[in-house]
């Protein structure tokens, strides 16, 4: 039976929107959700519109200004963006975060913003292709330079590459595609040693494995195409403020945070506290470059983040199969993944990633290039595509594909060998997996004749 109304005894209590201190499983289907008044809608609408009406003369002023932090325009602000980017911030341990239309779009965005003409960036040199092609090409046309450390373990190669024109430290959690992990406190430790923010790409990892602001990154940077979204179906990118790097107190100039704004007005970092680089980089680079996300792709993102840690059991319980299976295999000349014992990172994998090394990893087939043309081309399961992170494992040759441009001396530095496969494994049934690298390496055996 109903209660009366004016039962004392009874309660109705509203729906709760703060998930701070609940657990990451709970935090990823929740946090970042607001109350919808209009139709009581539980999924977070897609807001489809590229500008936002204003109630007065004054209030657009305000609105322009900075006066007030409503809505203005879907390049900087939308209500769709912002569940994505309070849930991300969640996940992470940031202060706040912006979500942008890709990975690149969300490295590009951070680097830029902190290194201009004649200025510096240093990085591990094993890192994403692509991100590889974006410093060397795109942002040295710009006039900011790349600096590389081989060996990130080597303390004094960072300090011989960081010079007093070095503005960030870029590194990437788990690097595609040797699998060679990095240890984010000790790099952490190099950065504060120097003064410069250590952004980190978190990507194959994602926050589910490791939490780099913790172990001392100052920002953190995803594909969210991959992991986070999971589904393959849409572009995003992600950027997390961790909101400690002391912008104003560096010994190194970092203008756009800590210069009066036009008309007098503060500075991000005066107007906006431990939250000043992600307004920074929302007002300013990201709605100066363009680098705007769809809502529809936004929306997609946040399905995607709702099942993350469901996923990553399996991604991750998968890698390692098949990583120990390709290990034991007579057509395998090696295995590039730090969650076997005898790798050369195992001791990174125990101390900071619980033991796992992520879900993508390479290894080299017998044979070399003949033979992995045939083992890619006997693939059925295996999907052969340039993504990373999706729900289907895919396989691709970076010789000839993302590492195609290289000079043949950069690929042999980097190890990417002509019998060098990238593997990213899905969540598919792993017998089913094994099933299909099998008759790949048999046909890679049949193609050179061993």
């Amino acid at each position: 039976m109903t209660p009366p109304l004016d039962d004392p005894t009874h309660e109705i209590l509203p729906p709760r929107y703060d998930w701070q201190g609940f657990g990451f499983d709970t935090r990823q289907v929740h946090a970042g959700e607001i109350d919808e008044p209009g139709h009581g809608a539980r999924i977070t609408p897609v807001y489809l519109t590229a500008a936002y009406r204003f109630d007065s003369f004054a209030q657009a002023e305000a609105r322009f200004t900075g006066a007030d932090d409503g809505q203005l325009y879907s390049r900087n602000l939308n209500p769709t963006h912002q569940v994505a980017e309070r849930r991300i911030a969640s996940l992470e341990g940031g202060a706040g975060a912006i979500v942008v239309g890709s990975g690149q779009a969300a490295i590009t965005a951070v680097l830029l913003g902190l290194a201009g003409a004649g200025e510096r960036i240093v990085s591990t040199a094993s890192i994403y292709s692509g991100t590889r092609i974006l410093f060397d090409r795109t942002f040295a046309r710009l006039g900011v330079s790349s600096d590389y450390v081989r060996d990130a373990r080597d303390e004094a190669e960072w300090d011989a590459a960081i010079g007093p024109d070095t503005k960030a430290i870029f590194i990437e959690t788990i690097p595609n595609p040797k699998n060679d992990l990095v240890d984010v406190v000790a790099v952490g430790r190099i950065a504060r040693r120097h003064g410069i923010p250590l952004i980190v790409d978190n990507t194959v990892a994602t926050p589910y494995l490791i939490r780099p602001l913790e172990l001392g990154a100052d920002v953190v940077i995803h594909s969210s195409t991959k992991f986070l979204s999971g589904h393959g179906a849409a572009l995003s990118g992600a950027i997390v403020d961790g909101g400690r790097f002391d912008w104003a107190g560096s010994s190194r100039a970092f203008p756009g945070l800590t210069d009066p704004g036009a008309g007098g007005k503060p500075s991000y970092v005066e107007a906006y506290g431990e939250r000043a680089l992600e307004a920074y980089l929302r007002f300013g680079i990201v709605n100066d470059l363009g680098a705007a996300l769809s809502p529809m792709n936004s929306f997609l993102l946040q399905q995607g983040i709702e099942t993350l840690s469901l996923r990553m059991e399996r991604h991750l319980a998968n890698a390692a199969a098949v990583a120990e299976w390709l290990d034991a295999h007579p057509a395998v000349e090696s295995v590039d993944f730090a969650g076997l014992p005898d790798n050369p990172f195992h001791d990174i994998a125990r101390a900071r990633f619980g033991g796992h090394a992520g879900s993508v990893f390479a290894f080299t087939v017998r044979g070399g290039r003949d033979a992995a043309e045939a083992f890619v081309d006997a693939l059925q399961v295996f999907s052969r595509m340039t993504n990373i992170g999706d729900v289907r494992s895919m396989a691709l040759h970076p010789a000839t594909t993302t590492h195609v441009s290289f000079p043949a001396e950069e690929r042999e530095r980097l190890g990417i060998g002509d019998g060098l496969i990238r593997l990213s494994i899905g969540i598919e049934t792993v017998a089913d997996l094994i099933a299909d690298l099998s008759q790949g390496l048999d046909a890679a055996t049949r193609r050179v004749g061993g």
